[in-house]
């Protein structure tokens, strides 16, 4: 039976949205934690780590996400690791985030001038410290506009999740157009709910871009 696209299936995309929040969350705060500890490795002083973590690096960079994910959810699967949806999409997700967030940290720390670490050098400082009290504070002001634009890239990508089984915002989409045959009344509210999360984080990132000065180079 055709049913017309209304209040009640509205009121059903809104209700996924949780689902495609949680899982840019997840994936973020996998990702971030990822990322970080890639970028200090990428920085490191001996070839073999440099090595190992560009390596990683390229590697998730160089296969679609799409690929990460089968690999998170069949891949496992047929290891006889099996996981639920959430968990897989989560993992594959945060994978490819902490590649390219690693990236954009790194070209963030490397942008601090040089005469900052040689000021840190002439005052005693160690490694951690000089990371902790001179670079970093100024690596964090320079990354902002990316990590932002990146993370809306990442609400964005957790549409692929649907073809593992786990229902978010497009997924609903596709099940409510299924039902209704209106294809631009479904998706067009889809794109706009898309919109309603993504620009006020846009919006977001150039505020805190002003706010921390972040184009003004040390």
């Amino acid at each position: 039976m055709i049913e017309h696209f209304g209040a009640q299936e509205m009121l059903y995309l809104i209700s996924t949205v949780r689902w495609t929040l949680l899982l840019t969350l997840i994936a973020f705060a996998f990702g971030s934690v990822g990322g970080a500890v890639l970028a200090l490795l990428r920085l490191s002083r001996h070839p073999l780590i440099r090595g190992v973590a560009y390596g990683v690096i390229e590697l998730v960079q160089s296969v679609p996400v799409l690929m990460v994910l089968f690999l998170s959810y069949f891949g496992l699967s047929a290891a006889g690791i099996d996981l639920p949806p959430l968990p897989a999409a989560s993992l594959a997700l945060g994978v490819w985030a902490a590649a390219y967030l690693a990236d954009i940290w790194r070209s963030a720390i490397e942008a601090v001038p040089y005469q900052q670490w040689e000021a840190a050098s002439s005052l005693a400082l160690t490694t951690p410290q000089q990371y902790v009290h001179i670079v970093l504070p100024q690596a964090i002001r320079i990354a902002i506009p990316p990590t932002i634009g990146f993370l809306v890239q990442l609400v964005k990508n957790t549409s692929i999740v649907s073809v593992v089984g786990m229902v978010e915002l497009m997924r609903a989409g596709q099940l409510i157009n299924n039902v209704t045959f209106e294809p631009f009344a479904v998706f067009g509210m889809v794109g706009l709910i898309y919109f309603v999360i993504c620009f006020p984080l846009s919006y977001a990132g150039r505020k805190l871009e002003v706010v921390f000065h972040a184009g003004r180079r040390s």
